[in-house]
This record gives structure tokens, sequence and C-alpha cells, in this order.
């Protein structure tokens, strides 16, 4: 593995965080207040070929590699968590699945869309009663001529108010558990489909969060994503591609933690002097630059793997487990560097505090993750 990035992830990287900076970072505590989702800077963001990072050219992608997947989503991370949860959504747990599982004909159909951002897709997955049991989900799909009839509810969708397509996945076979599980393309416009937001969020206050609901929905046959009853391993195979940029999103928040602390330290003026003088906070900057770099080391580890093409969930998991625990230790550090002022709203480390939380919650808990590797590393499953 190279650890110099290449002159291309260099030039991505300069891109993507002055674009951030300038763009992103000035209306990220606005839009968080009032609870907004910037629909314009998705929109810039797309037109720089931002929302289609590693999905190929011919489908209107940008055609990056995949650690430079990853340096996008960090930089956008490092100046505000609810936009790299909407990117991260956006490409890895929508377009990504379907270059992997899609038709052909599916990939012409709704890449082009999504990558352009003319369309917002979601992932609908989590039920109120499966969220870390996906297969126990009670959301159903039967068929019903040249259709499938879904019924169900799903909750705690990134995008899903805003989202033209969604992928949705129902029990085709109730009975089977994960071996009955199909995942379908449902359109905003299908009749039955219907969202509605979800508010008072600890954190993410920018990012669109709902629940879908299905009531007769009817969803056309050639619309099932991979194969009737083989959902479940398009299911595990999107989380891989969201732990990743999870992950990645997680070490561009501590690096924002760290930039912001260190100025702050040395500003900060304490008994005659700034306190990054003294031996305290230098510890507590020493620590969190070195967890951040590990995180680091981890994602762009993982993402060696993916553009190798070799199986990486064990390193994805990895990655994803270390980064979301150590963005809570980091922030948690920013704000005690800050003091009383990072208790207030006025100071961006309270926003990112808010929202490290949910990195251990969600596209798999910590707990999960502690599972997954646990059984490569035992060859035994503590779950099925």
């Amino acid at each position: 593995m190279d650890f110099d990035l290449t002159e291309e992830q260099k030039m991505i990287q300069d891109t993507i965080r002055k674009f951030a900076d300038e763009e992103i970072a000035p209306v990220a505590a606005e839009n968080d207040k009032k609870g907004e989702f910037p629909r314009e800077i998705f929109e810039k963001l797309a037109g720089l070929g931002f929302m289609g990072t590693p999905i190929p050219e011919e489908y209107g992608g940008a055609g990056f590699d995949y650690i430079s997947h990853a340096i996008v989503s960090e930089e956008i991370g490092r100046v505000d968590s609810s936009m790299r949860g909407t990117y991260s959504v956006q490409v890895s747990l929508v377009e990504l699945p379907i270059l992997k599982y899609a038709s052909e004909e599916q990939k012409k159909k709704y890449l082009p869309k999504l990558t352009s951002g003319e369309w917002i897709g979601c992932f609908g997955l989590t039920e109120p009663d499966a969220g870390s049991d996906p297969a126990s989900m009670v959301t159903t799909a039967k068929e019903d001529g040249d259709f499938y009839v879904l019924n169900g509810q799903k909750t705690w969708i990134t995008n899903a108010g805003i989202a033209d397509l969604a992928i949705v996945y129902a029990k085709t076979d109730p009975d089977a558990g994960a071996k009955g599980i199909t995942a379908f393309f449902v359109e905003r416009g299908f009749e039955g489909f219907s969202t509605s937001d979800l508010h008072d969020k600890l954190g993410l206050r920018a990012s669109n969060t709902g629940e879908i609901v299905l009531e007769d929905c009817r969803v056309p046959k050639e619309n099932v994503l991979g194969e009737v009853n083989k959902g479940f391993k398009v299911a595990l195979g999107t989380l891989d591609f969201g732990r990743y940029t999870v992950a990645a999103g997680c070490v561009g928040s501590a690096q924002g933690c760290i930039d912001i602390s260190k100025e702050h330290a040395k500003q900060r003026i304490q008994f005659g002097k700034p306190i990054a003088s003294f031996q305290l906070v230098q510890q507590m900057i020493a620590d969190m630059v070195v967890e951040c770099e590990a995180g680091r080391l981890l994602v762009y580890r993982a993402g060696h793997f993916k553009n190798k093409g070799v199986p990486n969930t064990r390193e994805t998991s990895i990655a994803k487990y270390f980064c979301s625990e150590m963005v809570n230790r980091v922030a948690y550090k920013a704000i005690q560097i800050h003091g009383g002022y990072g208790f207030s709203g006025e100071y961006p480390v309270e926003r990112f505090y808010r929202d490290a939380r949910i990195n251990t919650l969600y596209e798999g808990t910590s707990q999960i993750q502690q599972l997954i590797i646990g059984a490569f590393e035992l060859g035994i499953r503590a779950f099925t």
C-alpha cells in the first residue's frame, strides 16, 4: 500500500476542501439551527461531480477510486456531518448497490439521475422493530400480476422526505427469514408511497430523516434490484459501502475538532499565557491527533482493499467501529479544551459533539461491528 496520495487524489482533496470551506462551512451552523437541508449545496456538489464519485463515467459518475471517495467524505465531514450523511447515503447506499447489483437497464435509468443530483435517493431497510436484526422486518411484498404490492413502514431513513427514489427491502417469503427478503426500486410517484419527517434529533439536524409508509404500494416487477429473495445479500453489500463513508466522515469530523481546538488553544489566554502552552492541553491535542491519524489509516486500508476488488467486510467493519468511537472521544476532548465555550452553540464544537453520537448507531452499531469482527477472528457467528 502506497501511503502517498496520487496527484489526482491531491487535486480532488484540494477541490473538495476549498468547496467545503467556502460553501458548506459558512452556512452549516445556521442550517443546523433551522433544521433545513441545503438543496442548493447538494446540487452544487453534484455539479462538480461529487455526487457520483466512484461511479463510472458512462453512468454519469466521476470514476474516482475508493481512496478518493473517502477523501470526499472526509472533507465534507470536516465541516458538516449533516451534508456528509446525505453524501454517504446518495453515493454509498443508493448508487453503489445499483452499480453492483442492478441490471444494465436499471443502471442506465437511475444512475445518471442520481449522479447529476437531479434525483435524491434513500435506503429503506430499518423498521420500528427491525434495526440491528433486519431479517425480522415485517414489510411484505406480494405478487399481483406484473406488480408486487408492498405494505409496511421504514423508519430513521436518511433523505426519506426529500428522496425521489427509495431502495426498499421487503419480505417476498415471510416464512424464510433472511432468505425471503427482496430489494425494490420504489419511486416517489408510485401510488401508496408516502413519507413523513422526523424532528428533534440530537444531531444531524440539517440532514433530512424520516419514515417511509407503504400502503398497497404497487411496484413493477422490473423494479426488483438483484434477485427475488436475495435482497439480504444486497443489503449486506450495501452496508459495506455505507460503513466506509461513515468511517471516512468520522475522520473528517475528528480533524475538524482538532483544527478548531488548536486555533482556540492558541488564542485563549489563562494565567497570562495561551492554554496551548499547558501540558495537559497539549496531551489532549496529541491524543486527538493520534486517534484521528489511526482512523484515517484504517479507512485508507479498507479503501485499498476496495480498489483491489477483494473482500473487505472485515477491514470496513474495523474502520467503522474504530472511527465512530474515536470521533466521540475526540469531540469530547474538543469540548474540554474549549471549556464553557464548548457548551455554547456559538462555537462549532458543540455541533460536532452532537453530530458525532449517531456514528456509533447507524450503519450497524458499534456492538454489531464487534460481532462481525469477532466472527471473522473466531470463525463463530454470534448471531445468524
